[in-house]
């Protein structure tokens, strides 16, 4: 069992301490508001815009940001890519943090959540689409936890158990990237019923892909962003092997990043011709959606080329965090800003303090867990009694 590598005597009380608790506080406070007040005492959704930035940012760019579990288990074992090894247990952890965070974060939009198994095993709505995303989910977060079991067996000296669920690797990392092909190209069709209410720049039948195509290089970002922070604060938890294969697992995401991102940069212009809306570039909206075009998805792309070609890694780095920016963007820019955006400014959405310090909450909630599992279990380390076996 690899023990917490904290010197004795040193004080819990870090400034990463002392923040997040005041964060939990608050966020617990916001919880309590929420639930016993119902959305009007914490959100300022009205009928006009009955989703927010909990849908905006926890559920899409949440979803997004996770995928990169099903992209690293794919190429690693599916793939055969096996320098991307030392990446798929973070990848892995981050994947299923990211979505146990997206169904807490839900609770919060949804409220009941005694109710959260029904529409599941109950009365399932088998023509909806949120009905599938939800579903998806469900299973994805089942697969990713078992997914993630070897390495508390590992923590817990379980050998049996965790020789057990070893032997489901392939089996588990197809049922995952089906699954995340079903519910990342599902979150961007259910902005399909909503023509009029989502600007022409951003509303295409092509939606679906796009959200597809864009989780790929999201979710591969995410992880070298993670990597970089995880370099920085758990560096002396990582084994050499680690620490060796860092620098190409940056250079071959890299590299799958800018060719993914290069191919969905010419759909998306192909998506303008095919349903010309050139026109619409010449507006304001028009500036706003090159900025993102260009300045969020064309300048990464050649960043990480450029990154690749020199091996760069700081370069490479630093457009990863640039990335995940740009999905952000993207995703708040379908859900938000240019949702409704023939209404009057005084009609439009904008988030209270409340909502997005509930959003903190749960991304704090989020780092909370995550530096208690890496700080305990082998996830930037081989265990000692299983070298050798991943």
């Amino acid at each position: 069992m690899h023990a917490e590598n904290t010197p004795a005597g040193r004080s819990a009380l870090t400034p990463f301490t002392i923040v997040a608790g005041i964060i939990v506080i608050i966020g617990l406070v916001l919880t309590w508001l929420r639930f016993t007040g119902g959305l009007g005492a914490v959100t300022n959704l009205d009928h006009n815009n009955p989703w927010g930035i909990w849908i905006s940012f926890d559920l899409l760019c949440g979803v997004a940001l996770a995928a990169g579990g099903y992209t690293t288990t794919a190429a690693c074992y599916l793939f055969g890519i096996k320098r991307f090894h030392s990446a798929v247990r973070p990848a892995l952890l981050t994947a299923f943090l990211g979505y146990a965070l997206v169904v807490f974060a839900l609770h919060y939009d949804v409220g009941r959540p005694w109710r959260l198994p029904y529409p599941v095993f109950l009365s399932q709505g088998t023509s909806s689409l949120l009905f599938e995303v939800g579903l998806c989910v469900f299973i994805y977060l089942s697969v990713l936890a078992i997914e993630f079991t070897p390495i508390a067996f590992e923590w817990l000296g379980l050998k049996k158990l965790r020789n057990i669920v070893h032997g489901w690797t392939i089996a588990l990392t197809i049922m995952g990237v089906v699954l995340s092909t079903m519910h990342q190209s599902s979150l961007g069709a259910l902005f399909l019923i909503a023509p009029n209410k989502l600007h022409p720049l951003w509303y295409s039948t092509y939606l679906p892909l796009y959200f597809f195509i864009s989780s790929m290089f999201a979710g591969m970002s995410m992880v070298l962003f993670e990597s970089t922070l995880a370099h920085r604060n758990f560096h002396h938890l990582m084994d050499a092997a680690h620490r060796e294969e860092a620098d190409g697992v940056a250079l071959g995401f890299a590299k799958a990043c800018s060719w993914v991102m290069f191919g969905y940069l010419v759909i998306k212009v192909l998506g303008l011709a095919l349903e010309n809306k050139w026109a619409y570039l010449g507006t304001g909206w028009g500036a706003w959606f090159l900025v993102e075009l260009a300045g969020f998805v064309a300048m990464p792309c050649l960043a990480y080329a450029i990154g690749y070609r020199d091996k760069n890694i700081g370069l490479i780095k630093a457009t990863a965090a640039w990335t995940v920016l740009g999905i952000v963007l993207n995703r708040f820019n379908v859900s938000l800003v240019a949702f409704n955006w023939q209404l009057p400014s005084a009609e439009r959405y904008f988030p209270s303090a409340m909502e997005i310090g509930v959003s903190v909450f749960v991304v704090t909630v989020g780092l909370i867990v995550y530096r208690f599992v890496v700080t305990r279990m082998p996830v930037f380390h081989e265990h000692p009694q299983f070298k050798g076996e991943h």
